[in-house]
């Protein structure tokens, strides 16, 4: 009985080492697969639109690549991305203007890296990260504050392009050695202090004041110009009418006259035909003194040869 039992488990012995090794066999496969599937997936890798891919081989930079698939040696090479779109760096920084006024500028600079240089970025920087820290924001500080500190407040609240132009010329020469292109610049804010801006409300004020008045000394002006030319127009028409009533008083004088002037022609000529003819005849003299006569006698006569007035009116 003792050897039946003995027998038995051995037999089970056996059947759990059997399984034992099964299950590690197993495993061991499993993670061999696993192993070889990380080795042969870890070969290929791809860039992304919009970046270069540099590949180091045991931590050197040795060459870049353009966006795509590509194919690389496991636990020897290692690859890097450069972004080689464009950037936007945002620079908060305080400044000051000519006559010393304190301002927080904030200033935003696009730039690029050049393709075929993203190599030589990544040798002398490590990334874009570093040389953005180490190369851009400093000399984008600086070019910001010698800019403003050029012009008045006044200038830099009312036209700041001149400083923007200045900031990007002074990048511009500052930056040419670099495997970069500065792209554009602008001035996003300027914050002023609040005394400042206190005194520039005043003064609105002030303006606004003023040019109520003078809009009010305008329409006065204007009014008064109104009743000028009102009373000119109302003199101009009186003129008018004077004249066209002395015009008239002329032309009815002067009509006149040339009928009198006509009239006494007439009778002059008139005349003379009469004085011609009793020239010719004394008829006509006898006649007039007919015409003349108002049929009455002479009351007093003279005596033929004497000189004694007759008064023959009956008494």
């Amino acid at each position: 009985m003792s050897d039946l039992l003995t027998k038995s488990s051995k037999e089970r012995i056996k059947e759990a080492n059997q399984n034992a090794t099964n299950t590690s066999k197993m495993a061991i496969k499993v993670i061999a697969g696993v192993v070889a599937l990380v080795l042969v997936s870890s070969t290929f890798y791809t860039i992304e639109e919009g970046h270069i891919g540099v590949v180091k081989t045991f931590g050197e930079a040795k060459e870049q690549v353009n966006p795509g698939l590509h194919f690389k040696i496991p636990f020897v090479h290692q690859v890097e991305e450069i972004e080689v779109r464009t950037r936007k760096t945002l620079e908060k920084l305080p400044a000051a203007s000519k006559e010393q006024m304190p301002l927080t500028v904030e200033v935003s600079l696009n730039w690029t890296v050049n393709k075929a240089q993203a190599l030589d970025l990544f040798k002398a920087y490590g990334g874009l990260a570093q040389f953005e820290d180490r190369i851009i924001n400093p000399r984008l500080r600086s070019a910001s504050k010698d800019a403003m500190a050029k012009y008045t407040t006044e200038h830099l609240v009312v036209n700041r392009s001149r400083a923007i132009n200045d900031i990007e010329s002074m990048l511009l020469e500052e930056m040419a050695d670099f495997p970069v292109s500065i792209d554009s610049l602008q001035i996003e804010n300027i914050v002023l202090p609040v005394k400042y801006l206190q005194s520039i409300e005043a003064k609105q004020t002030a303006k606004n004041l003023a040019d109520a008045e003078n809009h009010k000394l305008e329409q006065q002006r204007l009014q008064a110009q109104q009743l000028v030319n009102t009373a000119q127009a109302q003199r101009d028409a009186q003129k008018a009418q004077a004249d066209g009533i002395a015009y008239k008083i002329k032309t009815e004088a002067e009509a006149e006259a040339a009928a009198i002037e006509l009239k006494g022609n007439a009778e002059a000529i008139a005349m003379t035909v009469k004085a011609r003819a009793i020239a010719r005849s004394s008829t006509l003299v006898e006649y007039e003194k007919a015409m003349k006569w108002n049929g009455q006698m002479p009351t007093t006569v003279m005596g033929n040869g004497v000189d004694v007035l007759w008064n023959v009116k009956s008494q």
